[in-house]
């Protein structure tokens, strides 16, 4: 019997590991821009979530880390110097699950027991959020940064996964440029 428990814990752990993956995040940037420059930026509609909470939260945590940055949100006809464009996108990855109540070899032997196998089919939803931030003046993309991650289906939890996102995104704005 306990054997069986460790045999299920060995299947199911890494399970676990994958349904707990961190946020993926990559950034790109254009390597002549002085990002120095630039001190205020507004906001350009691009492709919103879907549900109108979860857009106004990724605006307000994208603005937070603007601000953090020492950038200025102002209105489009203040002459802003960048212009923010988010698009978010939700996916489904299918996830195969398959636990086996089967026999197996031990180091008393063979253990065959009346085995069962279980799969479960899986859609886990995969959020995807994109932030391009273009010059202005200079009318082209000056930055990019992209994160996805599994969603969660409470909201605060996914609150959590937009905010984490958008601080690993701008962990190192503005780019140093090594010259």
């Amino acid at each position: 019997m306990k054997a069986k428990y460790i045999g299920l814990t060995v299947v199911l752990l890494p399970l676990l590991c994958i349904t707990m993956v961190a946020q993926k995040v990559n950034v790109d940037f254009d390597k002549a821009a002085t990002f120095t420059n630039f001190k205020t930026y507004t906001w350009k509609q691009g492709t919103p979530a879907r549900s109108p909470l979860m857009d106004q939260r990724i605006l307000e945590a994208i603005d937070k880390q603007m601000a953090l940055k020492g950038l200025t949100k102002v209105d489009a006809d203040k002459s802003p110097d960048l212009v923010l464009i988010y698009h978010a996108a939700v996916e489904y990855e299918t996830q195969i699950n398959t636990v086996d109540m089967g026999g197996w070899y031990g180091w008393y032997g063979p253990y065959y027991g009346g085995g069962t196998s279980t799969t479960t089919i899986d859609k886990i939803p995969v959020g995807t959020l994109r932030l391009d931030i273009g010059d202005v003046k200079q009318k082209k993309l000056v930055w990019q940064g992209r994160g996805n991650s599994n969603l969660s289906d409470k909201p605060e939890k996914v609150e959590k996964t937009i905010n984490k996102i958008a601080e690993k995104m701008f962990k190192e704005f503005p780019p140093k440029v090594k010259k």
